[in-house]
Formats: C-alpha cells, sequence, structure tokens
C-alpha cells in the first residue's frame, strides 16, 4: 500500500499522484516533488490518500517536502523571468515565420526545463526554434501544441455564469461534450448560449448531464397533450430542476403542473 497526495505540478500543469514520503500535507501546500530530470514544484489538491500497489500504474514519484520560504521565493523569480522568454520564444517564432501562438510558457523549479505551450491550425516543424531557445536559454526545451480548451484553462477567465472557469478552477481532465447533451436538459441550441470562452461547448454540459437525465424521467416531452384540473392542454416547456412543465390550456392560458 502506498500512502500518496495528488500534486499539480506548476500553475495550469499535469495533475499526479506522488508518494507523501512519509511526510504530512494538507490540501493548498506548495511542495518540491521528483522530476524525470531534476526537482519541480507543484500545490497539493487533495488530501492524503492510501491506495492498493495493484492501483499503482507506474513508479511513484515522491514529494521532496513541503516548499520553505527559500523555494517560494525561487518560484517567484522563475514566473518573473518568464515575460523575458516569452518575449524571447516569440521574437524566434516571427523571425522563422511559423503559423504558431505562443500561449504560456514555465520553468521546472531547478529552471532544468522550459515549457513552451502553443497553438496552431496544424503540425508545426519546430526543430529549428528548439534549437535556438536552447542556445539562448543554456536549458532543455520543450514545446507542446495545446487545443483551445487547455488555452482557456490556462489564462482562465470567467465563464456566462459569472463564476471563474471550471476547467481554471477545478477540473482535472476535458471529459466529451455533445450537442445531445445540451438537448437532454432543454438549452437553446445557440452556439453564443451554450459555448464557453473557449468557443467548445461549455464543459458543465458534461457533467450536470447524468443528473438531468435523472431529473427528467417520468416528464412528458414537448407536444405532448396532457389532461389537467383545468382542462386539456400541449406541453411547451420542461422545466427539470423544478420537476415541472407548462402547459397551454385550449383557451390559451398557460398553467405549471409537475411531474413525477
Amino acid at each position: 500500500m502506498y500512502e500518496v497526495i495528488q500534486v499539480r505540478l506548476r500553475d495550469a500543469g499535469k495533475i499526479s499522484y506522488y508518494s507523501t514520503n512519509g511526510l504530512k500535507f494538507k490540501a493548498g501546500d506548495f511542495v518540491v516533488v521528483e522530476a524525470d530530470r531534476g526537482q519541480d514544484y507543484g500545490q497539493t489538491i487533495s488530501e492524503i490518500e492510501v491506495i492498493l500497489d495493484s492501483d499503482v500504474a507506474e513508479p511513484l514519484k515522491k514529494v521532496i517536502r513541503k516548499a520553505n520560504p527559500w523555494d517560494m521565493h525561487q518560484i517567484d523569480k522563475n514566473k518573473k523571468k518568464i515575460k523575458e522568454v516569452m518575449d524571447t520564444c516569440s521574437k524566434k517564432i516571427r523571425e522563422r515565420h511559423l503559423p504558431m501562438k505562443l500561449i504560456d510558457a514555465e520553468f521546472t523549479f531547478d529552471r532544468s526545463k522550459i515549457m513552451f505551450y502553443f497553438t496552431a491550425e496544424g503540425r508545426i516543424d519546430f526543430r529549428d526554434l528548439v534549437k535556438d531557445l536552447a542556445a539562448a536559454f543554456k536549458a532543455r526545451i520543450e514545446l507542446k501544441q495545446i487545443g483551445v480548451r487547455d488555452e482557456a484553462k490556462m489564462l482562465g477567465g470567467f465563464g456566462p455564469c459569472g463564476r471563474v472557469l471550471c476547467c481554471a478552477a477545478f477540473l482535472k481532465d476535458f471529459e466529451p461534450v455533445t450537442i445531445k447533451m445540451a438537448k437532454e436538459q432543454n438549452l437553446p441550441l445557440n452556439p453564443t448560449k451554450i459555448s464557453g470562452l473557449c468557443g467548445r461547448l461549455m464543459c458543465c454540459l458534461s457533467y450536470e448531464h447524468k443528473i438531468y437525465k435523472e431529473l427528467m424521467k417520468g416528464a412528458p416531452k414537448e407536444g405532448d397533450i396532457l389532461k389537467t384540473e383545468k382542462g386539456n392542454g400541449k406541453v411547451t416547456g420542461i422545466n427539470a430542476i423544478k420537476r415541472s412543465v407548462t402547459v397551454e390550456l385550449e383557451d390559451g392560458n398557460l398553467i405549471e403542473v409537475p411531474y413525477k
């Protein structure tokens, strides 16, 4: 059995399980962790858990320590250095006329590697760009092409609901979202109403879909004719949250009727 904790690398990196190495942490702690080469940093996003050996898919890396004041100073220095790094990378992209949009960049904790994130319409041959950047920064360089959803997650923002974007706040992974989910939640199929800042269907359609399916059980369909205490009428709207339907009576009046 392993005592583990979930850590999100850097500001918007991958979330993985790390061995606690016998140390104690709580959600929200900044920590220094083992990396493929050297060290990296991240923030714990869970409490300590115990998992079975059979649940470990690959060798677990360890949390080295809870970040101390010197570590936090180093992290802050790395973040301040990023603007200079991105300016240099943008310049090199323009010089080589590469059709790519630089989104963000990150240092590993020990500055042994710099990750650059970009979007592009198709595949980009950036081998010469990597050589330019490696020569300029004397570090290992990793360029990663991301999608528009990842771009929104990195840059953050506010959704139509007025809250911080789900992807930037708490979502670990992006799940498939379909237009059928919007239909089954009785939402208007207007792209501007059901799309997020990334231009894709809103993630909340996916994780709210199961609840709506439960709430819609037993509901009549729009257009069905219902017999009510006030006479027969046609269903013109469904409110899954209230578990009720709007019925237009033969005299034109609208009434709200619950369903079981």
